[in-house]
């Protein structure tokens, strides 16, 4: 292998704007192999001082189209790899020999993972069962026990007594988030398939988003693993997310939460969402006033926060994309959805605004469906985010790149034979460095929705809504209860760039509080009424 540095750095672009220089930083990345090291992808990760748990996910690449061949349980990983990427060692222990409920659940894609403490929980996941004969998502919440298993892989022993699982269809759910905030645990969008997926809609499959943020408590002894606490926030219109990015944040007033970045599919067309939702022990709001439109699908993520200006840093390695920047540095748009290399990095300022920069690229079409691990020894703001305040003032070793795929085309979907793309092999050590620069490049964000109105507010029958299109603009409106339940759906044809009005009726709806959601595909605005 080419013994290359990655640096993530660029110079201004004729398309995009500037951010004030903060705590600059760039990236570099080193490529790195492991012998032994079989690739994956959408899998799950947990880790013990030097050495890094790898559990599920998938040793092919894309999902082929075709029913009969997609997710094609060959493509199943059957092994639990450790590495330790410093001393460029590898173990494994294959899953067949445990009881078929964990054999199952642990050949899955996708399943939601956090670790706390010594134990890594996985939740759901998607995959053949042999056991159901069909593809399912698994319902169930397993505990790892991560020392004791790492020991017992590397010395060849017994690994079955350091798993329990629980079963709950609460927990049946796949592509979405499991992450943590104080002693509450949050599993965040995702969907609960069942079936072959067929890119038609045909009858080969059952898909059901859970619109949800789903919280609960864990309590766990390390003997009796229980559930208590259950609660679930439904948005049927902007949780409706699945294959995305979820990281912790701090938020400017300090306090910690998460944010739920893109994600598909928007739920009155098949497009990546742009805004974001932010997500707090209080409740989530949705960010209207930001548009994400780098790395929309689920990769590598790695948060920083600069105590010292008050920043949030969420970066983005590579993965699947609407929107990229072209050769000359202008935003072009691809509605396919394809493979990219683009870092992207998402700032919030002490302000709360949100800017997203391109920060360098990947050295191919990587990213989609890998982990960021962090390294051992960097210091944590809190769980999940690195400290950069407390970062040595040289270039550091902040953590690995590992797993996702790797595709040898931008659009492969419609030719996927298997062939185009496939679980990757080489590792990636990547480097904090601080730079003097003066800024990145920032992408610029375009609105074209403005000055959103309801009117008359309370309403009784219908409800004028104003506002104003920069360009023509096909239009969709839902309206959602107070229980984020969607209501009624209206589509609109091409209007006309200028001041618009448009009357929306209100056919049975009880009285009460609803938000109008207005969008053009890329912007949302929202306003609330009153119906009497």
């Amino acid at each position: 292998m080419k013994n290359i540095a990655i640096t993530l750095l660029l110079a201004g672009m004729a398309s995009i704007g500037n951010l004030s220089a903060q705590q600059e930083f760039g990236l570099h990345l080193q490529p790195f192999s492991i012998n032994g090291f079989t690739g994956i992808q959408s899998f799950a990760a947990g880790q013990d001082g030097p050495y890094i748990l790898l559990v599920g996910g998938r040793t092919d690449g894309l999902h082929r189209r075709q029913p009969f061949a997609s997710f094609d349980p060959a493509g199943n990983n059957t092994a639990i790899q450790v590495i330790n990427p410093a001393a460029r060692e590898r173990w494994s222990a294959s899953v067949e020999a445990l009881p078929t409920p964990l054999r199952e659940q642990l050949q899955s894609s996708n399943m939601q993972f956090y670790q706390e403490g010594g134990f890594l929980y996985l939740a759901g996941g998607y995959g053949y069962s042999s056991s159901k004969g069909d593809h399912i998502t698994y319902n169930h919440l397993t505990a790892i026990a991560v020392a004791p298993l790492i020991e017992a892989i590397r010395e060849g022993r017994d690994i079955s007594p350091y798993f329990r699982q629980l079963t709950d269809d609460y927990f049946a759910v796949t592509g979405g988030y499991l992450e943590k905030i104080g002693d509450i645990y949050y599993l965040v969008g995702g969907q609960r398939f069942t079936g072959r997926y067929n890119p038609h809609n045909g009858p080969s499959f059952v898909q059901e988003y859970t619109n949800q943020i789903r919280k609960f408590r864990i309590s766990d002894d390390g003997v009796t693993l229980s559930v208590t606490d259950k609660e679930a926030i439904l948005d049927e219109v902007n949780l409706h997310r699945r294959d995305y990015n979820v990281l912790p944040q701090v938020f400017p007033d300090g306090t910690p939460g998460l944010t739920a970045f893109s994600g598909v599919f928007q739920y009155t067309q098949d497009l990546p969402f742009l805004n974001s939702v932010d997500i707090r022990p209080g409740g989530h709001t949705v960010n209207n006033d930001f548009q994400q439109y780098l790395n929309h699908y689920h990769c590598g993520t790695a948060a920083l926060y600069d105590a010292g200006g008050n920043r949030m840093h969420s970066i983005f390695f590579g993965g699947i994309s609407q929107y990229f920047l072209d050769e000359d540095g202008v935003l072009a748009q691809d509605d396919d959805v394809p493979f990219v290399p683009t870092i992207g990095r998402v700032t919030r300022s002490a302000d709360g605004a949100m800017a997203e920069q391109k920060i360098g690229e990947l050295p191919s079409l990587l990213g989609a469906g890998s982990e960021f691990i962090l390294h051992p020894d960097v210091l944590q703001s809190a769980p999940g985010i690195i400290a950069l305040n407390e970062l040595p003032g040289d270039t550091t070793l902040i953590g690995y790149l590992v797993g996702g795929i790797v595709s040898t085309q931008p659009n492969i979907f419609f030719i996927n034979d298997g062939t185009q793309s496939w679980a990757q092999t080489t590792l990636f050590e990547v480097y904090f460095v601080p730079e003097s620069i003066s800024s990145f490049p920032a992408v610029r964000f375009a609105e074209n929705l403005s000055a959103l109105s309801a009117y008359p507010n309370p309403a009784s029958g219908n409800v004028n809504l104003s506002f104003t299109l920069q360009e023509q603009s096909l239009l969709t409106v839902t309206v959602q209860d107070t229980n984020g339940r969607i209501a009624l759906e209206r589509r609109y044809p091409a209007l006309a760039a200028g001041p618009q009005e448009i009357t929306l009726d209100f056919p049975g709806l009880v009285a009460g509080v609803y938000i109008i959601n207005l969008s053009d595909g890329r912007q949302q605005q929202s306003a609330r009424v009153l119906v009497e």
